[in-house]
Formats: structure tokens, sequence, C-alpha cells
């Protein structure tokens, strides 16, 4: 949407940008004000050098028109920053991409024109041709992944994403584009067939599984629950690549906890034995005395009757 003259201020120094045409609706700047450029015509040449990088509005370019981005509402934007914090995960764990999410562009030369766009986030593989360099201000080749959150404020903005872009980036060669939005059922997940036709991902058990970043999965629901990441850290469809050294850590410590149990019923597995070999001695140790008493008493008693015997006997 563009924003109104109560919102935004242009620097009294900025130069307005040319124009070339002015499309029914357009509102020229008025007392150093922004003017909202949608649907303005300009060369390519002027786009990249007073449209691109502009702060207030953000613009796209579409074969000579100015197409102002729209904006996507709070509930959309908590599942795009999900599964930015998903893929950022993924990528910290298996580190074959690299994504971008700030306005950067990429131009598409398209059969039926040029178009600039800027994907909500885009992903490069490690093995594009086109290496997304640390300097880049716009992306000089084709993304694997474009993600989109899906704007559906005015219908046009909602067309712009489920249709004109969604044929843009097939035909480009974007291998997957994602659409992103609060509702389950406007969510779309495409990839890209040899012919350049897009055609969904199918979930397989509720799980979208990408393509172009292997081990990237995702549960549809918790796009819309959007769960945290000490959730995630078991969860069999995450726990490969969110947060594995706190699985990682977890498991030292039970392996270490294990081993300090074991030590310890060792310890008093060899203090029972101790005690029941020193038991046992000493039992046995009760046991000859008791027998050695019995002898000593049994002596006495034979040598007390040897002795009455020997004074019954009348002497020879």
């Amino acid at each position: 949407m563009c924003p109104t003259a109560a919102t935004l201020r242009t620097p009294a120094h900025q130069p307005p940008p040319p124009a070339i045409a002015r499309p029914p609706g357009f509102s020229p700047e008025v007392a150093g004000e922004p003017r909202c450029a949608d649907g303005l015509l300009v060369s390519e040449e002027t786009y990249w050098r007073e449209y691109y990088l502009e702060s207030d509005i953000h613009y796209e370019w579409n074969n000579g028109r100015l197409e102002e981005k729209p904006v996507s509402d709070y509930g959309t934007f908590l599942v795009y920053a999900w599964f930015i914090r998903l893929l950022q995960h993924f990528l910290d764990t298996r580190p074959i991409a690299r994504m971008v999410a700030l306005e950067m562009g990429f131009r598409l030369p398209l059969p039926t024109g040029t178009v600039i766009r800027k994907p909500d986030l885009g992903v490069v593989c490690n093995t594009n041709p086109q290496p997304l360099l640390p300097l880049d201000a716009s992306y000089h080749g084709v993304f694997d992944l474009c993600i989109e959150a899906l704007s559906d404020l005015e219908r046009r903005g909602s067309e712009r994403d489920t249709v004109t872009k969604k044929a843009e980036y097939a035909a480009g060669g974007v291998p997957e584009y994602f659409i992103l939005h609060r509702e389950s059922e406007r969510q779309a997940f495409f990839t890209r067939t040899a012919a350049g036709l897009y055609v969904p991902i199918a979930p397989d058990d509720g799980i979208i599984r990408s393509r172009v970043l292997p081990g990237l999965q995702f549960r549809l629901t918790d796009l819309l629950t959007q769960p945290e990441p000490k959730a995630m850290v078991h969860d069999p469809v995450y726990a490969d690549f969110v947060l594995p050294e706190w699985r990682e850590a977890e498991l030292h410590a039970a392996a270490q906890t294990r081993a300090r149990q074991e030590a310890e019923e060792r310890a008093a597995a060899q203090t029972q034995r101790a005690e029941a070999e020193a038991g046992a001695r000493r039992a046995a140790e009760r046991r000859a005395e008791t027998e050695a008493q019995a002898r000593r008493q049994v002596e006495q008693e034979l040598a007390q009757l040897r002795a009455q015997l020997a004074q019954r006997r009348p002497p020879p």
C-alpha cells in the first residue's frame, strides 16, 4: 500500500523520480511529501538508479512499469517469520545454501518482457552457477527458491503472487516457489518440472519436503501453530536440523548420568559382595569356634570318663 503524506516524508533535497507516464490515480508529490509511483512507466535504468533502493516504498519493475510491493498482515508475517527461523536452523546445520530477505531483487528476462522481482525471501544454493557475493545489492542469477508472504489486502496483490509471479518464476527457471499465508488453504508449495511448469509439492503425511534443499521439511500445521525450537528438538520431523547440539548435549548428559548410576550400582554391588563375603567369613569362623569348643568339651568329657573308669578299676 502506498504510504500517505501523514506517515512518510521525503528529504527536501531528494529529487522526485522522473515521471515518464502518469497512470490514472497517480498522485504527484505535494510539499516534499512522498508520492506513490505504483504503475508509473520508467526505464529499467531509471528503476535501478532511483527506485530499486527506495527506502519508503518498495517497488518491483514489470517490463517498464513500477509495481509497489504489497503489505502482508501480521498473522501472515508470523508464519513467514517462523519459516525464516526454521530455514536458518536448517542452514546453520547444513550450510548448503544462503538466504536473503532484505528486499534483494533479481532480473528475469522472459519471453513476454523483462521483470525485476524482490521476493520476500530468496535462497541461493552453493551449487548455483551464480554465487551470492557479500557485496551484492541485487542477485545476478536466478534464485533456487523464492518465498512470498501472500498479501490479500487487495485482490491485485494476491493475484500478483499466486498468478503473475508464479508464471514468471516458473518461466524464469526458479526451481521451487513457496507461498505463505496465515490460512492453510491459501498456502502453496510448487516445484518446477523439466517442462518448466510448476506442480504442487504433494505433502507426505502432512509434511512438505523441499527438493532444492534436501533434508528441509516441515509440517503444514506447524506453519500455523509455530512451535518453539525447544519443542522441535525431539520432533522426528525437525530433530536432524533444529538445534541438534541441544539434543546432543542432552544425550551426553543422559549418558553421563547413566554412567554415574552404573558406577554407583557397581560400587553398591561390590560393597554388598564384600559385606556378604565378610559375613560368610565371620559365620565360618563362628562355626569353626563352635566346633572347636564342642571338640574340647568332648575331649574333656572323655578325659573325665577315663578318670572315673581308672578309679573304679581294682588295683592289680
